[in-house]
């Protein structure tokens, strides 16, 4: 019963946190959109962005990716107690999806930091693109956990590239079409 407690609890974190990643790139880019804008309305959109982002960061976002880590972890403690790691190799695959999440998320911090100071470099459209890396990561991170082998994952990896490269395409179509 406790490990399926702590698998509902790890999907909920999980999808609660990747709904945050989603939202709060979405933010920034409207945050980032909010610079051209003429005052007084730059100043009151950056500023109501700013309180939504951190409200949002701190509020869901961060708690979200505590939870899935903490039964995520538990969740591959059982897993790999009963099962030899020579056939649970796809959850080191998975771990180090993880932990490329992990640096999206903790990047999206400093983001979030740079955009309430002032400082943010990035502009809409590279926040845009960014927005998609955490689309691959869940997709690549869905895979691997519910098909559970290298083989699979080499095919899920496969699908993710053509995915990308689809996604990539789609983008300059549209980017083209917006200015041409």
């Amino acid at each position: 019963m406790g490990y399926l407690f702590a698998k509902a609890l790890h999907i909920v974190g999980f999808v609660t946190w990747f709904a945050g990643l989603f939202y709060i790139v979405r933010l920034f880019i409207y945050h980032a959109e909010a610079a051209a804008r003429p005052e007084p309305e730059r100043s009151l959109l950056q500023a109501q962005f700013t309180l939504m982002e951190r409200r949002l960061w701190l509020a869901i976002t961060v708690p979200a990716m505590v939870i899935t880590v903490v039964f995520g972890g538990w969740l591959g403690y059982t897993y790999l107690s009963v099962v030899p790691l020579a056939t649970g190799a796809w959850l080191l695959v998975k771990l180090g999806l993880v932990a490329l999440l992990l640096a999206y998320h903790l990047l999206c911090g400093r983001i979030r930091k740079q955009l309430a100071a002032g400082t943010c470099k990035w502009t809409s459209p590279q926040l845009r693109m960014w927005n998609e890396l955490a689309t691959l990561l869940l997709v690549a991170i869905v895979m691997l956990a519910v098909f559970k082998t290298l083989f699979s994952a080499v095919w899920g990896t496969l699908a993710l590239v053509g995915f990308g490269l689809a996604l990539g395409a789609a983008v300059r179509l549209l980017r083209k079409r917006a200015t041409g």
